[in-house]
């Protein structure tokens, strides 16, 4: 990474000049006294002092380009707050792309992008030139969720902010942090939104979808505001005065493809029940289809004297170029209050050589991916049956033994 940049328009600033030029405009956020050049004067409390910690942090970037990166699978709260993001910054001449590195199948996540008519970057790392970015942003993640950080940190690319709502994780160091627990990611950029980071007006369209698309994000990651803390009621509330009631309605029918009804089908007929716990492997599953396992989970919590689902198979798919990838997926849903979804995970799972949790979790959810590696790759039947057989009896045997319970 070099010490200048070139805009748009071919002029070639030196950072240390943009920095210094940046400090001079002044930006009055709503419900604050201070301005983004009064950085030495004393914080203000309350979540306008982070608002405001944002814009200085983005005049200071101020004409740069960033690369806002969303987890492997985005869902609708990292989208849409994916999409805030973008558009906040753009108040600060920032230019602004959004990536993620996996696949983007489930039914309300495909309507959401083609509503809100998103540029995507699938990342691949043999055509992305990361090096053309000044600076990284991480919404609704801290780094542990997506594959594009190691070629961040490889392209010496920075990250400055990380927004997120779940637990704290040993993801990436950033310029700015705000972790807060609230019920999504949606919430927080809806705060800034309201202390005046972006100004709605209803008559515009970008606006109106982007109000619609961060209430879709809080409604999906609090059940449709069912388990919303108070700082989620007010940030829907807010949004209700731009919203699409309808265009949100359009979202949230979308009906479930074949191959979801295939994999709660398969769910339904291997799970287990233990201790008001159901525990279903679901075998294979192609990449695309991968959003069907938290589905099925969701379904089998629906059921009768269970309080905690867990769904898990052996995704395969291709990425970055890698024709035989395969990782061991699942969801774990629950609507028990003394179950710690993040504790629970991590307790199960562990961590990789590396020290990264192969899971974690928030309030109600959770999920966790382990990489197969070395025996990736499917082989005749028998050798495929045979593989399902072995990872399938090794996750049942560390969740009965955690759970403290034996099959029923």
């Amino acid at each position: 990474m070099t010490a200048e940049r070139k805009t748009n328009q071919g002029e070639r600033i030196d950072k240390g000049d943009r920095e210094a030029r940046g400090t001079t405009r002044i930006l009055t956020l709503k419900n604050s006294g201070r301005t983004s050049d009064e950085a030495a004067a004393p914080a203000v409390s309350g979540l306008d002092e982070r608002a405001e910690q944002l814009a200085q942090v983005l005049e200071r970037h101020r004409g740069e380009r960033h690369l806002v990166v969303l987890q492997d699978f985005p869902d609708p709260d990292s989208i849409s707050a994916a999409y805030a993001h973008q558009l906040i910054a753009a108040q600060f001449e920032i230019d602004v792309d959004l990536t993620y590195s996996g696949r983007i199948s489930h039914q309300e996540n495909i309507a959401l992008v083609r509503l809100l008519n998103l540029d995507l970057i699938p990342y691949d790392v043999d055509r992305m030139d990361l090096q053309t970015y000044d600076g990284a942003v991480f919404v609704d993640s801290q780094g542990t969720t997506t594959s594009v950080r190691a070629g961040l940190e490889e392209a010496g690319v920075p990250a400055i902010i990380v927004v997120d709502h779940h637990e704290r994780q040993e993801g990436v160091t950033s310029e700015f942090l705000d972790l807060r627990k609230v019920g999504a990611t949606a919430t927080i950029y809806t705060d800034y939104i309201q202390y005046g980071l972006l100004t709605l007006e209803a008559g515009r369209r970008e606006h109106v979808l982007l109000a619609t698309a961060l209430m879709h994000g809080i409604m999906t990651d609090t059940r449709s505001l069912l388990h919303a803390r108070p700082e989620d009621f007010m940030a829907a509330a807010f949004l209700s005065q731009f919203h699409d009631a309808g265009l949100l309605s359009e979202i949230l029918s979308q009906r479930r493809s074949k191959p979801v009804m295939d994999t709660v089908q398969r769910a339904l007929a291997n799970r287990v029940i233990a201790e008001s716990y159901s525990i279903a492997g679901i075998g294979y599953i192609r990449a695309e289809h991968r959003d069907a396992i938290p589905q099925a989970a969701d379904f089998l919590l629906s059921e009768e004297n269970v309080h905690t689902a867990i769904v898990y198979g052996i995704v395969m798919g291709r990425r970055d170029g890698m024709s035989h990838e395969e990782s061991l997926v699942g969801s774990l849903r629950t609507s028990k209050l003394t179950i710690d979804p993040d504790q629970f995970i991590k307790e199960v799972f562990g961590r990789s050589a590396a020290g990264n949790y192969f899971g974690g979790g928030k309030r109600e959810a959770g999920g966790f991916e382990v990489p197969i590696d070395f025996l990736a790759g499917t082989g005749d039947e028998a050798y495929s049956d045979l593989k399902w057989q072995v990872f399938d009896q090794q996750i049942k045997q560390r969740l009965l033994a955690k759970i403290g319970a034996q099959k029923k």
